[in-house]
């Protein structure tokens, strides 16, 4: 997998050594390879906000062939290094081309856009991956925010259903490829 850039983000694809480093505590530095060579890359005790619960889940099942976490990507700062989300994919797509993503954030850089610009990305690279034809989330109706973030990049909402963690939530839909 690539590292896939914005204008003040790189996506790096999230390795083995990051999250098990993670499980193990924060802040740590990672020395990553970026486009333009090695960048350290700092992780802090924030990171990844709500989804580390997750990532002792993805080292339980992290496919031993596999130097990257398929679809994953860990949210750098250009201007400091410093890694301020995690976004990706949340598990392969369906036969119908059916791909659901996820996106988290740190709390300190909520409200920037940031989430908008890497998710953005994540959707162009999508986009491009054989049989995606159509890409799903979901929010939480108690996070505004999140729905924003949706909208601006073309979902619609498509249904709501009830979870038993996270409560009530929207589900939304959009084409791999916006018209």
């Amino acid at each position: 997998m690539t590292v896939l850039t914005t204008p003040r983000l790189l996506l790096f694809p999230l390795t083995h050594e990051v999250v098990a480093r993670r499980v193990q505590g924060a802040p740590f530095a990672a020395v990553l390879n970026g486009p333009d060579g090695p960048l350290t890359v700092q992780v802090p005790e924030d990171w990844p906000g709500d989804a580390l619960a997750l990532l002792p889940l993805f080292l339980a099942q992290w496919p031993p062939e596999a130097a990257a976490w398929p679809g994953s990507f860990l949210a750098v700062r250009r201007t400091d290094g410093q890694a301020i989300g995690l976004l990706g994919t949340k598990g392969p797509t369906t036969p119908g081309g059916e791909q659901d993503i996820g996106y988290g954030l740190t709390p300190g850089t909520w409200g920037q856009g940031y989430a908008t610009e890497a998710v953005g990305a994540l959707l162009t690279w999508l986009g491009a991956q054989p049989g995606v034809r159509v890409i799903t989330a979901e929010t939480a109706l108690s996070n505004p925010a999140s729905a924003r973030v949706l909208t601006k990049l073309g979902f619609q909402v498509a249904g709501q259903r009830t979870d038993d963690e996270d409560g009530e939530l929207l589900l939304w839909t959009r084409p791999a490829t916006p018209a």
